[in-house]
């Protein structure tokens, strides 16, 4: 995936500044930055979540693939298929059950959509992927909202995997997790890299150092700079980047 000149607004106000990045495949990369920096809208814009806003827009253009997301006749639906996102706090849907939050995103391919027999292999493979299966498969009829935090979190993670995506988007995943839950994250994420590429927005520099392979710094709207996770880690060629490394700001 690869993105050009990127700018987004928010009605007159210019969030997010001139950004080009691209993201290597099967790889993952760590967005990291102040609060209020434009990590989260960035990580909107890759999947056309940021124009849901009232008032918000986009320019620049966002390569999955070498095709623009951005461009004219794209469906963002289509587009949110092959480029999954989770969010900060579990979003289960509260009146599905465990297999049918899994199975939703299926639905958008209307008379295309699977079998019942062929979604619920979906549905498995999902929740393997998750590391869920052996937690819940006794449960997929039950509502989602009875499983733990740490289990809802995977949950949206299987959800987003369900529709076999080329990339996959997280913002702050583990942010509202207990340490235990915030570990099989990680640990899956590890997993998740073998098939596809994963961008994962995080406040934590310990877990954008232990989880991925390059690492990007945001500052008020603007990309300062991407490196390997290591380098930016021990010698960030930006004197900004090092002060947030070592907590002089931020």
């Amino acid at each position: 995936m690869e993105v050009q000149s990127l700018d987004a607004f928010f009605g007159e106000v210019h969030a997010i500044r001139n950004v080009s990045l691209d993201f290597e495949d099967r790889r993952v990369t760590a967005i990291i930055g102040p609060s209020g920096c434009g990590k989260s809208t960035f990580l909107r814009c890759l999947n056309r979540m940021h124009e849901t806003i009232p008032g918000a827009h986009v320019s620049g253009s966002v390569r999955l693939d070498g095709t623009d997301i951005y461009a004219r006749g794209s469906s963002p639906i289509r587009v949110r298929r092959h480029i999954g996102m989770v969010f900060q706090r579990p979003t289960p849907f509260p009146t599905m059950s465990v297999r049918d939050n899994v199975a939703a995103g299926l639905r958008i391919l209307g008379d295309a959509r699977p079998s019942r027999k062929e979604t619920d292999a979906i549905v498995e493979r999902a929740l393997r992927r998750a590391a869920l299966w052996e937690e819940v498969s006794d449960r997929l009829d039950g509502s989602a909202l009875s499983l733990s935090g740490g289990q809802q979190q995977r949950l949206c993670i299987a959800r987003a995997l369900a529709t076999e995506p080329g990339v996959l988007l997280l913002d702050e995943p583990t942010a509202s997790l207990d340490p235990l839950s915030a570990q099989r994250v990680e640990e899956l994420l590890y997993e998740l890299r073998k098939d596809m590429t994963v961008v994962i927005v995080t406040h934590n520099m310990q877990q954008a150092a232990r989880v991925s392979d390059t690492t990007a710094f945001f500052l008020s709207g603007e990309l300062v700079e991407a490196a390997p996770t290591r380098t930016m880690f021990t010698t960030p060629a930006d004197q900004r980047t090092e002060a947030y490394i070592t907590g002089r700001f931020g």
